[in-house]
């Protein structure tokens, strides 16, 4: 075990090293807005308000719009690039996981908590039906100039709390590829996903 302890220590610093070498810069805020607005359907993007993140890495405005329309920029600390579009009911929703991402917080313990504070009513969330678009790509395939992605692909999640699939008739398992499922049944965070074909059956 004594000798392997070196071999261990050496591989966590290249590790290290390797995870610093590849960390992220942010995009430019002009960037970071083209990308987002590819995530919105065309007639929302020119009056849609862009979050993004500024040089200091925080979550920001970068452009106010005048619709219901938002646009989330790419996150740095992620590996790709994913931008999303989503009406403003969401965005306390969204924001709440933003904040509690920062925290450190894993993606089990943002969906529990935000859970516990959606039953007390501390946490908004739509009742309604509620569209959430996702459009997502290689780093290296990010047209700058344009905002879009070489071989981008698009997912759409319908949020609809509490639906079964009973109530809706549909597969609570990923079936046909292209075909939509419900994600999360009976829970409030229910949705519908619809998938590009060519994903297969990947969530």
């Amino acid at each position: 075990m004594k000798r392997l302890l070196p071999v261990i220590s050496l591989c966590l610093l290249s590790q290290l090293s390797f995870a610093q070498v590849k960390k992220k810069a942010i995009l430019p805020a002009d960037v970071q807005i083209r990308a987002a607005l590819m995530a919105a359907p065309q007639e929302y993007r020119d009056s849609a308000t862009v979050i993004g993140v500024s040089p200091e890495g925080k979550w920001i405005t970068l452009r106010e719009g005048s619709n219901d329309m938002i646009c989330l920029a790419p996150n740095p600390k992620q590996l790709g690039i994913y931008v999303y579009a989503y009406p403003k009911r969401l965005e306390p929703f969204m924001a709440r996981g933003r904040e509690l991402a920062a925290l450190g917080k894993r993606i089990n313990e943002k969906d529990t908590i935000r859970e516990a504070e959606i039953k007390s009513g501390k946490l908004p969330f739509p009742k309604d039906p509620t569209i959430l678009y996702g459009y997502w790509g290689k780093d290296e395939e990010l047209i700058p100039e344009t905002g879009e992605i070489k071989n981008g692909q698009r997912r759409y999640v319908v949020y609809i709390p509490y639906a079964t699939a009973a109530s809706t008739g549909m597969p609570t398992e990923p079936n046909i590829p292209g075909m939509p499922w419900l994600m999360g049944a009976g829970t409030y965070k229910a949705h519908i996903m619809i998938n590009p074909e060519n994903m297969g059956h990947s969530h």
